[in-house]
């Protein structure tokens, strides 16, 4: 049994729990969380009776195998160091960290110490992006030379840590964008980027003021807090020619939300938000695909009960997991360098 500590118990944290709970090969030995009051309910909810209001105490505790982090994006790097020094695999939470620097320290922590290190690129392990990916592989789409995705939320600010850039790092960009870069990337063989040109914008603020329309808050939720960007878009150009355009927002004026992810190759083309779909060309003419399968739709359950047998697989059998750091740190080069972009007023070089 790989017995598993649970660093932050915040929201995110449920998917964690459920999933390693579900897995047989797997025991949640332990929970850590700054605020002892969600703590001890965490605990009680779960059966849990190991608590620790610091993730230095829990990882003293030497038959704790592994660390699952789901805090604050500007603590990733530090508690995933600190554990991978302490004997333990990890899997964080994305993103890897909130600057490259980070992300390396994270990587040498990972090389020293010979242990799994994993990164939460939960859309990696969706079922239909496992599907996607296969036809990818057999070359289906061909050479992919060019991809877009979208996450724009009209409302959708969670204010508290998501938008106090000491802790968050940033705002949709490092919370949305870092999911919808990391899917393209991957689904496109990840080729190396070599340019990025971004924008920020900070117009809208949290939008506390808007009524008859209720969204997500955090559970610290304060509506005078708020330095992160409403909006930030990218174009990503790669070694192999390839380029890739984002953009995503917490909140805009836009009549509705919008996601997509798409994918264009010389063979085919694909979509894989909102529903999974495959476009073809057989004898003269276009086909649109649409697999059979349970759900042709990103599903967040399934995907993190995925993400988390993968981690233990690999912990347990040592297998190579398909998120690893290295990822981790490509995808922190993309992000910083739309903010770099951004403050610098033009492209910039990686």
């Amino acid at each position: 049994m790989l017995k598993v500590g649970l660093i932050g118990v915040g929201s995110i944290s449920q998917f964690h729990i459920e999933a390693f709970q579900a897995n047989t090969k797997a025991e949640l030995t332990a929970f850590c969380d700054q605020n002892e009051q969600r703590l001890t309910e965490k605990g009680k909810q779960h059966d849990v009776t190991q608590l620790y209001t610091a993730y230095e105490d829990l990882l003293k505790i030497k038959e704790i195998d592994a660390v699952s982090i789901c805090t604050w994006n500007d603590t990733h790097a530090k508690i995933a160091i600190a554990a991978l020094d302490a004997g333990k695999h990890v899997l964080v939470e994305k993103p890897l960290s909130i600057s490259v620097e980070e992300a390396m320290a994270v990587k040498k922590a990972e090389e020293r110490s010979g242990k799994v290190v994993q990164v939460g690129f939960v859309r990696r392990f969706s079922n239909n992006g496992k599907l996607l990916k296969k036809f990818i592989d057999q070359g289906e789409l061909g050479d992919i030379y060019y991809a877009k995705t979208t996450c724009l939320r009209k409302l959708g600010n969670p204010g508290g840590w998501f938008s106090d850039k000491s802790r968050s790092g940033g705002g949709p960009l490092l919370d949305l964008g870092v999911h919808m870069i990391d899917i393209c990337w991957y689904m496109m063989g990840k080729p190396r980027p070599v340019s990025v040109s971004g924008n920020t914008y900070n117009k809208l603020g949290n939008r506390s003021n808007i009524e008859n329309l209720s969204f997500y808050q955090a559970a610290d939720y304060d509506p005078a807090l708020n330095d992160v960007e409403d909006l930030a878009n990218a174009m990503i150009r790669f070694e192999n020619g390839a380029s890739l355009l984002v953009d995503v927002s917490f909140t805009l004026h836009a009549k509705e939300n919008e996601l997509y992810v798409k994918l264009y190759g010389d063979k085919g083309g694909a979509e894989f938000e909102p529903e999974l779909a495959i476009i073809g060309e057989k004898h003269n003419t276009i086909l649109n695909i649409t697999p059979q399968i349970d759900s042709l739709q990103f599903d967040m359950h399934s995907s993190f009960h995925n993400e988390i047998n993968d981690f233990v697989d690999c912990c347990v059998d040592g297998r190579e997991t398909i998120a690893p750091v290295q990822d981790g740190i490509e995808i922190m080069k993309m992000l910083n360098a739309v903010y770099e972009s951004a403050d610098k007023g033009k492209e910039v070089q990686l």
